[in-house]
């Protein structure tokens, strides 16, 4: 990928176009959950203003963003989405280790996150880069798969 790459955290004028890489990056999965993935729902005017969105542009446009949420123990991957014409190419994975540079800029020594079982490409990706199976659980006719991985944070010996 030679293209010239920038990352921004987002605001309310980006409203639109998270939705619509949002939508682009998660329609793959519709067919195979019988129903739209989550982010693919979401009211991002409200999202923008509570959680943390990354955002990813290649030449001025948008082809990327992660979605944080920090917590009092953990930093939550709500959702991290590539449009698909740049899949493949290790962006889902520099967003990961920017995730663990957020959490550890916040003092947060574990990720976590979660993803829908049938994301198997997804799920698989989590666990090459550290992710452990935390639980499974029912979630709308499916199982959602907990998934968690301890990083060093600042001052932190790591284990």
């Amino acid at each position: 990928m030679s293209e010239s790459l920038h990352m921004r955290q987002a605001g309310p004028a980006d409203v639109p176009a998270i939705r619509e890489l949002t939508h682009e990056a998660y329609a793959k999965w519709v067919p195979i959950i019988g129903r739209a993935p989550v982010p693919m729902t979401v009211d991002y005017a409200e999202v923008v203003q509570k959680h943390r969105i990354d955002l990813v542009h290649a030449d001025g446009a948008l082809v990327a963003l992660l979605e944080t949420i920090p917590k009092a123990d953990h930093l939550l991957i709500e959702s991290v989405a590539v449009r698909p014409s740049f899949q493949g190419h290790g962006l889902g994975r520099k967003l990961m280790v920017h995730a663990e540079r957020i959490a550890a800029s916040l003092g947060l020594g574990e990720i976590r996150l979660y993803a829908n079982k049938l994301f198997v490409e997804n799920v698989r990706l989590y666990l090459r880069l550290g992710y452990r199976v935390d639980r499974e659980e029912d979630f709308k006719g499916g199982l959602l798969v907990h998934m968690s991985k301890r990083i060093a944070a600042p001052g932190t010996p790591p284990r």
